[in-house]
């Protein structure tokens, strides 16, 4: 994931530099809506629940969290794209917003020019698992197994064009494999499947397929990031089992519409840092497979704009579509 956020160092210096709003900018001046662009009950819409409330006591105002789900998510970024740029109307996306624009044609609203980054909030660590019965209980094995059987172990993701599609096109290309990518609308649904035996592995996040590895129905051979998960310290990442470079986790970050007054997103900005360093917000995130990060505007825009076209090579390379 991002090198340039600095996991866990809820800093001060950035808090006491930034900017008092002038008397005549109050902010904010109502209630604020946060669109959500999921179903209800997701990754992104379980941090945000959390976020979002301790949010609303800083700053005096209630938050509203609204679901607007479909269309990968453009449906709810279309609703913040068009809003007035005053902070009041944000966006909570995840990871398909650097990966829309490669895959979408014909929206009415750019997602490269519509938004303005203000913090890449948490992380949801992807990791490889595999079915309890497959002969393989390190990345390395797993590997040597796939090359006797080319095309032959399925893979399932949360979908076509996810976080865990693109991993596993990195992880596959950097193994010098080939797998079967096989999409689900969740990851649930495929932690389901690998369960029940119908799949050789997941390529999802640490959260959905926590609970199948729990009950013994499978296990974890790697994570996809650059150091392990405190929620599970004993799964090597890839890196620390000879693959390097493949980090590619599911996240969640806060938007506003571009055009919003700088003192209003670093207003929001020091909010969010105040609540990502409470005791009890990080333990819920834990509780929910995320790792807080509150990377700053300037670090998330630097991320938004390398990761975007990341993202956009290994769509174009692989020929990932939606359908």
């Amino acid at each position: 994931m991002s090198r340039i956020a600095r996991r866990g160092a809820l800093a001060l210096p950035a808090l006491l530099a930034l900017p008092r709003l002038p008397r005549a900018q109050a902010f904010p001046t109502r209630p604020l809506r946060v669109i959500v662009p999921f179903a209800a009950g997701g990754a992104a819409d379980s941090a945000a629940r959390t976020i979002f409330p301790p949010m609303a006591e800083r700053l005096g105002q209630p938050i509203v969290v609204e679901n607007r789900s479909g269309a990968g998510g453009s449906i709810g970024a279309a609703e913040v794209a068009r809003a007035a740029p005053d902070g009041h109307t944000l966006l909570f996306d995840a990871s398909s917003h650097l990966v829309n624009p490669h895959l979408m044609r014909g929206l009415p609203f750019d997602y490269t020019t519509a938004f303005t980054p203000i913090s890449q909030v948490v992380i949801f660590p992807q990791v490889l698992a595999v079915k309890a019965d497959l002969p393989v209980t390190t990345l390395g094995e797993f590997i040597a197994l796939a090359r006797t059987r080319p095309g032959g172990l399925s893979i399932g993701t949360q979908g076509n064009a996810t976080a865990g599609h693109l991993g596993l096109v990195a992880f596959s290309r950097a193994a010098g494999i080939q797998l079967t990518h096989v999409p689900y609308r969740g990851g649930a649904d495929a932690a389901r499947d690998l369960a029940a035996g119908a799949l050789d592995g997941v390529f999802i996040t640490l959260l959905s397929a926590r609970p199948i590895v729990d009950a013994g129905r499978a296990r974890f051979i790697a994570l996809a990031s650059n150091r392990r998960s405190p929620l599970r310290p004993a799964v090597p990442t890839f890196a620390e089992s000879g693959v390097p470079g493949v980090e590619i986790s599911e996240w969640a970050a806060l938007f506003a519409p571009a055009g919003t007054p700088t003192a209003i997103t670093l207003a929001l900005y020091g909010t969010l840092r105040d609540v990502l360093g409470l005791a009890e917000v990080r333990e819920r995130l834990a509780n929910l497979g995320a790792e807080p990060l509150g990377s700053t505007p300037e670090e998330f825009a630097r991320f938004v704009a390398r990761v975007r076209e990341e993202n956009g090579q290994i769509v174009r390379e692989a020929g990932i579509r939606l359908d």
